[in-house]
C-alpha cells in the first residue's frame, strides 16, 4: 500500500496533499514546485512576479542551483517553505510560488526533468529569449502539469487553494506513519546471536531483513550479489524526531469536521451530482450548484463505498487467480528443467551410439536443445515478473482502498471515490482472458532423426513440429445438416472444417437473423464445432450461417441453413423457479403443494409471439380452494395467489363461479366452477395481444385480458386442497363454443 501514499514528484509520504482536476493527488510543496506562469507580458506582471535576477542567465543559473540533485534523499521535497515563502507568504505563496526564478517561466528547464519516484515531469517550454511583447498583451495565465497523466489545469485568481485538500489521503497517510513506527519500536537485528538482540542499524530493502553494525558487516558487506542492494535506516522510534509519532491530533476522534471551501462556516451536506463534489446549502442558494442535480451526502457515500467494494471483489477474485497462478509457473520452471534434463541424457545417448562423425554434429543439437531451455525459462520468468508486479499493484491498490472504505468522513471519500471506483475497475479489466496461461509449455517440441545413413550425419537436424507453412484464413465451414435440429423453441447446429485442411483454425463464429428476416448477429464465438440455442421464437424460420478466423483473419461464410422452430410448445412446470412449499412429481407435470396459503409455479416455456394454448386437468379438488391459472413475468411474487401483484394475469375459480384478476383488481365474474376432473385451458394469443380462458372446452367469460405485450411464461397457483396435471403441446382450439354470459 506505500506505494499508493507516496507523491509522484517527490517519491515521499504525501504531505497535505491536493487532488488535481484529474483526480490525482500531488503534495502542496511539490504543486507550488511543478507549477508554472506563462507570461504574456513583463509589463502587466506585479512586481512579485517579475525575474529576480538581471539576465536570463542568472535564471538559468539559479533554476540549475534550485534542481535536486541525483543523491538527494528520497524524503525531502523540491521546494522548502523557506523558498516557498520567499514570494511574499499568505496568499501569494498559494499562487503557485511564482516569484521564484525556477518556475517563473523565464529560466531554463531541463528537458527530461525525474522525480525521485521515477515519474516524468513534463516542463512547459519557455518563450525564446529576447521574444518582444506586444504592447496591451494579457496578464499572465498560471497552470499545473500532472506528473502522472500530464494533463494541464489553469489556476483561477486563488491558485493553489482552488484545489481541495485530500483529507481522507491526509488521515491515511497518519495512521500508516503511527503504524509503521510502532512496529519499528522494537527493531531488532534478526541475525544476532546475542541475548537480547542488537538495535537494528540499517534494513536491506531487497531482503527485508533488520540488521546491527556488526551482523551487517559480517552477513551483508557490499559488495558481490548485495553490492546492488540499497541498506537504508531503520523506521525511527515513535518518540524521535521525525518518526511519525502522534504530535498533533490523531486520525480518529478531534478531528475537525470538514467545511465548504466558498463558504468558511459551512459544513458540507449535499453532493452535486453534475460537478461530482460535495457543497454546502449556501452553494446550492446563492452558489453555481443552485440548478445542479444533488443529492443527500449521506446516501451518495454509501452508494459510492458500495460501489468500491463491489468492485474491490472482482479485483480479489483476480488476485487470487493470480497468486495460484504464479504457483503454477513455478512448477512450471520445475518440470521443465526436469524435461530439459531428460531430453538431454536421451539425446547424449543417442549421439555416443553412433559413429566417430557424430560426436561434432552432437555438441551442435545440444546447444539448440540448451537454447531453447533458456529461451522457456526466460519467458516463463518474464511472466513471473509480469504478474508479479501487477498483483503486487493490485494488493496495494487493494490495501489502500480498503483504507478509504474504514473512513468515517464522507465528502472526503466522495472526492476521490469516483477515481478510485474507476482505477479498481481498469485494474480488474487488466486480467484479460489468456492473461493467466502460461506463454510456453514444459515440453520439447524436438525429435531427433537418426535414421539417415552414415554419410547424412552432419546434416541432421531437430524437427521441429511447428507449422513452417505461411498461414492464411480458414476455407470455408461445412454444415453438418444431419446433426442439425430444432426442438421446441431451441436450434442446434453442427459443422465441420473440409478434409484436408491444412491452415489452422483458433475458432468460430456462429451468426443467426432475428427469425422474421432480419440482420444477422453474434450468438457464439469459440471452438466448439456443436452449439444449442434456446429461448427463440416459437413457429418462426430462423436463417443460421457459421464461419472460422485464425491469426490471418475471418474465413468466408458458410451456405445459409434454414431452421424452423416448432408450432406448438411441449414444456413442463419448472422446479427451479417454483416456490419452495410446491411439490412436483410425474416428470414435472403434476403439481401439489405443501401448504394451506396460495403458492406459484411457473412453466419452463417463455413466449414473446404467436399463438399457444395449454390446458391443466384438476386431479383433486374438494370445493374450498381458489386455485388460480394464466401467465406471469419470470419475477412474479410466488407466495400469494396468481394475479395479486402485477406481474400476472389470472383466472382463479372455485367450485360455482369465477373471476379474472390482474394488480390484486377483480373483474368479470363469471358462473361456473371447477370440480374434480375439469379441465382449464388457457389460451395465450400474443399476435392479437389477449388472454382467454376455457372450463371443459367452453369460453369462460370473455376475452379476459387485453393489449398485453412482453415476454410471459405460463403459471398457476394452488394450495395442498388442489392437484392439477399440465398438458401441452396441444393445437389451438379452431371451433370455440358459445361464452358464458358473465354475471354482473
Amino acid at each position: 500500500m506505500e506505494e499508493e501514499l507516496k507523491c509522484p514528484v517527490c517519491g515521499s509520504l504525501f504531505r497535505e496533499p491536493i487532488i488535481l482536476p484529474c483526480s490525482h493527488n500531488v503534495c502542496l510543496p511539490c504543486a507550488r514546485t511543478i507549477a508554472v506562469q506563462t507570461p504574456e507580458s513583463e509589463q502587466h506582471l506585479p512586481a512579485l512576479l517579475h525575474p529576480r535576477g538581471p539576465t536570463p542567465a542568472a535564471a538559468a543559473a539559479a533554476a540549475a542551483a534550485a534542481a535536486p540533485g541525483p543523491g538527494a534523499a528520497a524524503g525531502s521535497t523540491a521546494c522548502p517553505d523557506s523558498e516557498c515563502a520567499a514570494g511574499g507568504g499568505g496568499d501569494h505563496a498559494d499562487k503557485l510560488s511564482l516569484h521564484s526564478e525556477t518556475d517563473s517561466g523565464y529560466g531554463s528547464y531541463t528537458p527530461s526533468l525525474k522525480s525521485p519516484n521515477g515519474v516524468r515531469v513534463l516542463p512547459l517550454v519557455p518563450a525564446p529569449p529576447g521574444a518582444g511583447v506586444p504592447r496591451g498583451a494579457g496578464p499572465a495565465s498560471s497552470s499545473l502539469t500532472c506528473p502522472q497523466c500530464h494533463r494541464s489545469a489553469s489556476l483561477d485568481q486563488r491558485g493553489l487553494r482552488g484545489f481541495q485538500r485530500n483529507r481522507l489521503l491526509e488521515a491515511i497517510v497518519q495512521r500508516y506513519q503511527q503504524g509503521r513506527a510502532a512496529a519499528a519500536a522494537a527493531a531488532k537485528c534478526q541475525l544476532c546471536d546475542r541475548s537480547p538482540p542488537e538495535p537494528a542499524a540499517v534494513l536491506c530493502e531487497q531482503c527485508e531483513v533488520l540488521y546491527c553494525a556488526a551482523c551487517q558487516l559480517r552477513c551483508h558487506p557490499a559488495r558481490g550479489p548485495f553490492a546492488k542492494h540499497r541498506l537504508v535506516p531503520p523506521p525511527a522510534h515513535p518518540g524521535a524526531p521525525g518518526g511519525g509519532g502522534d504530535g498533533g491530533k490523531g486520525a480518529g476522534g478531534g478531528r475537525k469536521l470538514p467545511t465548504c471551501a466558498e463558504h468558511d462556516l459551512e459544513n458540507y451536506s449535499m453532493y452535486c451530482v453534475s460537478c461530482r463534489s460535495p457543497v454546502c446549502y449556501q452553494c446550492l442558494e446563492e452558489g453555481k450548484h443552485g440548478k445542479h442535480d444533488v443529492k443527500p451526502l449521506g446516501a451518495m457515500w454509501k452508494q459510492h463505498k458500495a460501489q468500491l467494494s463491489q468492485a474491490l471483489n472482482g479485483v480479489s477474485d483476480k488476485a487470487k487467480e493470480a497468486k495460484e497462478f504464479l504457483v503454477q509457473l513455478k512448477n512450471l520452471l520445475q518440470q521443465i528443467q526436469e524435461n530439459g534434463l531428460d531430453y538431454e541424457a536421451c539425446l547424449v545417448a543417442q549421439c555416443d551410439a553412433l559413429v566417430e562423425a557424430l560426436t561434432r554434429q552432437k555438441a551442435k543439437l545440444l546447444t539448440k536443445v540448451t537454447k531453447e531451455r533458456e529461451h522457456k525459462l526466460k519467458v516463463v520468468w518474464d511472466q513471473i515478473n509480469h504478474c508479479t508486479l501487477k498483483l503486487r499493484q493490485s494488493t496495494g491498490l487493494m490495501e489502500y482502498c480498503l483504507e478509504v472504505i474504514k473512513e468515517n468522513d464522507p465528502s472526503g471519500f466522495l472526492q476521490i471515490s469516483d477515481a478510485l471506483i474507476k482505477r479498481v475497475q481498469v485494474s480488474q479489466e487488466q486480467w484479460v482472458k489468456g492473461a493467466l496461461e502460461p506463454k510456453v509449455s514444459a515440453e520439447f517440441d524436438l525429435t531427433l532423426d537418426s535414421e539417415p545413413l552414415l554419410q547424412s550425419i552432419h546434416q541432421l537436424d531437430f524437427i521441429q513440429m511447428k507449422c513452417r507453412v505461411p498461414v492464411t484464413v480458414p476455407p470455408v465451414p461445412l454444415l453438418q445438416l444431419e446433426k442439425c435440429c430444432t426442438r421446441n423453441n431451441s436450434v442446434t447446429l453442427a459443422w465441420r472444417m473440409p478434409p484436408l485442411t491444412h491452415n489452422p483454425v483458433e475458432g468460430y463464429i456462429l451468426e443467426l437473423d432475428d427469425g422474421d428476416g432480419g440482420q444477422f448477429r453474434e450468438v457464439y464465438v469459440g471452438k466448439e464445432t456443436l452449439c444449442t440455442i434456446d429461448g427463440l421464437h416459437f413457429n418462426s424460420t430462423y436463417n443460421a450461417r457459421v464461419k472460422a478466423f485464425n491469426s490471418s483473419g475471418v474465413g468466408p461464410y458458410s451456405k445459409m441453413v434454414i431452421l424452423q422452430t416448432s408450432d406448438v410448445a411441449w414444456f413442463t412446470f419448472d422446479p427451479s423457479s417454483a416456490h419452495r412449499d410446491i411439490v412436483l412429481s410425474n416428470d414435472n407435470q403434476t403439481a401439489t403443494c405443501n401448504s394451506y396459503d396460495d403458492r406459484v409455479v411457473l412453466g419452463t416455456a417463455a413466449f414473446s409471439k404467436g399463438v399457444h394454448y395449454w390446458e391443466l386437468h384438476v386431479d383433486r379438488y374438494d370445493n374450498h380452494p381458489d386455485p388460480a391459472f394464466g401467465i406471469a413475468r419470470i419475477n412474479v411474487v410466488k407466495d400469494m395467489m396468481l394475479g395479486k401483484d402485477d406481474k400476472a394475469w389470472a383466472m382463479y375459480v372455485d367450485n360455482n363461479r369465477s373471476w379474472f384478476m390482474h394488480c390484486n383488481s377483480h373483474t368479470n365474474r363469471t358462473e361456473g366452477g371447477v370440480s374434480k376432473g375439469a379441465t382449464v385451458g388457457v389460451l395465450l394469443d400474443l399476435n392479437k395481444h389477449n388472454l382467454t380462458f376455457y372450463i371443459n372446452g367452453q369460453q369462460q367469460g370473455p376475452p379476459a385480458f387485453e393489449n398485453i405485450e412482453g415476454v410471459f411464461m405460463p403459471a398457476l397457483s394452488l394450495n395442498r386442497n388442489v392437484q392439477v396435471t399440465l398438458h401441452t403441446g396441444l393445437e389451438v382450439p379452431q371451433c370455440v363454443k358459445q361464452p358464458k354470459l358473465p354475471n354482473n
